[in-house]
C-alpha cells in the first residue's frame, strides 16, 4: 500500500443497491438492513475521531456517480461494482471491500490489478449463524421438516426424538460459518465431523478430513451442515452420486449457496423419503419464484437467506470491521480478511 500525503484526505466511496430480484438486498426489508447511511459513519466514527479527519466519504445509489466518484476513490465500500475497466475508471483505487462474506459474483477475479486489495465481511456474522445453525440442526434432530408437512396435511402424529448427544453432525466448510455453529453445538455431545480444504483440525470437532475425503465420513452422518462458499472447487461438490452415501435418516442444513448441492437431486429424495428432511437458506437465484417446486417439497423448510444476518446490527458490525481495516490501510499495514486471488476467497 501506498503512504498517502499528509494533507490528502483518503476518499471512500460507499455504493448502495436499491433492491432486485436476483440481486443483492433481494427486498425492500433487506435495503433497509444494508444500506449504509451518512449517521452510520457519524456513529461508528464517534470513537475514532482521528480517522474522521482523514477520510472524505461519498454516498451513493447502484451506479448513479459511480464514474465520476470512483475517478478520484481510494476505497469502495459495497456488495457489487462494474469490474471492466476498473484501473481505467479509477486510478487511485487501492482497496475494495464487500460487505458480504461471500464473493461469488465477483468471480473470476481476473479483473484485479496489480496492488488492488478486495477484502469480505467474513466474522460479522459470527454470533448470528452460529445461532441459526444450532437451531436448525436441533430442528432436524427433532423432526421438524417432518412435522412442519403433517400440519401442512393436517396429520397428528406423534414423532419423538432422544438428546442429540452421540450423533453425528459433518460439517462441510469450517471457516466462520461452520466454526461458529460447531462452538456451540460441541457442548451438547455430539460427534461432530469436520470436512475442510486441508483437513486441519478445528475446536469442537472429534476429526477432521480434507474434502477428498468426504465420500468416506458421509454415511457416517446423521446430519450433513453446509456452510462453504461458491467456488469453482465446491460447485456440486454433494452432487447425486454423494447424496446417495447418506442414510435415508440424516438430515441437512445448507446455509453457503446453493451451488455445492444438487438440488433437484434433493428434493427427489425428500420426496422418495430417502433423506429425512432438510432446512435450506440459500438459493439461486433468489427470491425462490412461485412455481418453484420447493415450495412443495415435503419435509423441507426454507429460510430466505436470513442465517447470517443481524437486521438490527449489520450496518454497526460491517463499519467496526471496515474500521478495524482502515486503521490498518492508513498505518500501511496487512488487513484483515484478504481474498486470495487465486482461490476466490
Amino acid at each position: 500500500m501506498e503512504n498517502f500525503e499528509k494533507n490528502k484526505k483518503i476518499k471512500i466511496h460507499v455504493k448502495n443497491n436499491h433492491w432486485a430480484a436476483g440481486s443483492f438486498p433481494v427486498d425492500a426489508e433487506g435495503e433497509k438492513v444494508f444500506t449504509i447511511k451518512k449517521s452510520h459513519f457519524e456513529k461508528a466514527f464517534e470513537k475514532f475521531p482521528e480517522i474522521k479527519e482523514k477520510v472524505d466519504i461519498f454516498i451513493d445509489w447502484d451506479e448513479d456517480n459511480f464514474n465520476s466518484s470512483m475517478s478520484s476513490s481510494d476505497i469502495l465500500l459495497t456488495w457489487n461494482f462494474p469490474t471492466s475497466n476498473l484501473k481505467k475508471v479509477s486510478p487511485n483505487l487501492k482497496w475494495i471491500h464487500c460487505v458480504s462474506a461471500g464473493i461469488e459474483h465477483l468471480l473470476p477475479l481476473d479483473w484485479m490489478f496489480e496492488g488492488l486489495i478486495l477484502t469480505n465481511n467474513s466474522g460479522v456474522h459470527a454470533k448470528k449463524v452460529g445461532e441459526y445453525g444450532l437451531m436448525s440442526v436441533l430442528m432436524l434432530h427433532n423432526h421438524i421438516p417432518k412435522i412442519v408437512t403433517n400440519q401442512k396435511n393436517k396429520k397428528f402424529i406423534s414423532l419423538f426424538s432422544n438428546p442429540i448427544a452421540g450423533k453425528t453432525i459433518v460439517v462441510v466448510g469450517t471457516g466462520t460459518l461452520g466454526s461458529s455453529m460447531i462452538k456451540l453445538l460441541a457442548p451438547l455431545g455430539p460427534k461432530i465431523i469436520g470436512v475442510n480444504r486441508k483437513g486441519g483440525m478445528v475446536e469442537g470437532c472429534s476429526k477432521v478430513v480434507a474434502v477428498d475425503k468426504i465420500d468416506s465420513i458421509l454415511p457416517e452422518a446423521d446430519i450433513l451442515y453446509l456452510a462453504i462458499p461458491q467456488t469453482p472447487e465446491t460447485k456440486n461438490l454433494i452432487n447425486h452420486k454423494r447424496l446417495d452415501l447418506l442414510k435415508p435418516s440424516c438430515g441437512i442444513v445448507n446455509i453457503g449457496r446453493q451451488s455445492a448441492m444438487d438440488y433437484d437431486a434433493l428434493c427427489e429424495k425428500l420426496k422418495k423419503k430417502e433423506i429425512a428432511g432438510a432446512i435450506l437458506d440459500v438459493f439461486t437465484p433468489e427470491p425462490i419464484g412461485p412455481n418453484s417446486n420447493f415450495w412443495d417439497t415435503p419435509n423441507l423448510i426454507i429460510t430466505p437467506h436470513v442465517s447470517a444476518d443481524d437486521g438490527e446490527s449489520y450496518v454497526r458490525l460491517t463499519l467496526d470491521l471496515f474500521i478495524k481495516n482502515l486503521q490498518l490501510f492508513i498505518s500501511n499495514k496487512k488487513l484483515v480478511n484478504q481474498i486470495d486471488k487465486d482461490f476466490g476467497y
